[in-house]
């Protein structure tokens, strides 16, 4: 029910990231994490987006306060974080793993192609 506030936290931190770095990035000598930050952009928010929209379909997210379906029951607030801990943590390291993986292969090949 709020495992994409996680994901959704690290979308708006690389987000502030990103343009404050926009001049480093930019540079062609910078670090290849650096240079691929705005695809882990791209697939934090996609995934925050896809994440609500399943949430909203489920019924697990509401248009009206307190808009999470858990804060209505007497230690919803509790679940909500649990399931933040254990849900939404991993999936974030996850996706930042396969984002850092999908750089260093690209890296790699275009190493190989330019040699």
């Amino acid at each position: 029910m709020a495992c994409f506030v996680v994901p959704l936290v690290q979308a708006v931190a690389t987000s502030i990231w990103r343009k404050a770095a926009t001049k480093a990035i930019a540079d062609p000598a910078s670090g290849a994490l650096l240079r691929n930050l705005p695809a882990l952009e791209k697939m934090l928010w996609g995934g925050s987006v896809m994440l609500i929209v399943d949430h909203i379909i489920n019924g697990e997210l509401t248009w009206m306060f307190p808009f999470f379906t858990a804060l209505e029951q007497e230690g919803g607030g509790a679940v909500m974080l649990r399931e933040m801990l254990t849900v939404g943590v991993p999936m974030s390291l996850v996706l930042t793993a396969v984002w850092a993986i999908w750089v260093v292969v690209r890296e790699s090949r275009k190493k190989a192609t330019t040699v």
